[in-house]
């Protein structure tokens, strides 16, 4: 059986060659494997939104903010996203976060 790592590696090699869908599948695998894994939900936001599903791909990168509370890119990310899906102030109050994140850090 392999790793969420693994198939990590393994959905990182089909992006590379171009293949989306099956990197999709892919890091589905690894979420179904560990739901914790916030790589493949970072991930999977990207590529579900190049993909068009949209309301995963604000799932998924909404995921890692769950996982990850405390890192700034998680919600720099989600409000990439957000943006990108014409989710405006949503992808506001994500970019606020990130920064209030940064400012507990200095």
């Amino acid at each position: 059986m392999s790793s969420p790592d693994s198939l990590y590696d393994e959905a990182n090699q089909l992006k590379e060659q171009g293949d989306l869908e099956g990197a999709v599948a892919k890091l589905e695998e690894v979420v179904k494997m560990d739901e914790s894994h916030a790589l493949s939900h970072a991930a999977l936001g990207v590529y579900l939104h190049r993909l068009g599903r949209i309301d995963d791909a604000i799932k998924h990168a909404t995921r890692v903010t769950e996982i990850e509370p405390d890192d700034a890119f998680s919600f720099t990310q989600l409000s990439v996203i957000l943006q990108r899906c014409g989710k405006i102030l949503e992808a506001e109050d994500a970019m606020a976060k990130a920064r209030e994140i940064q400012m507990r850090a200095m």
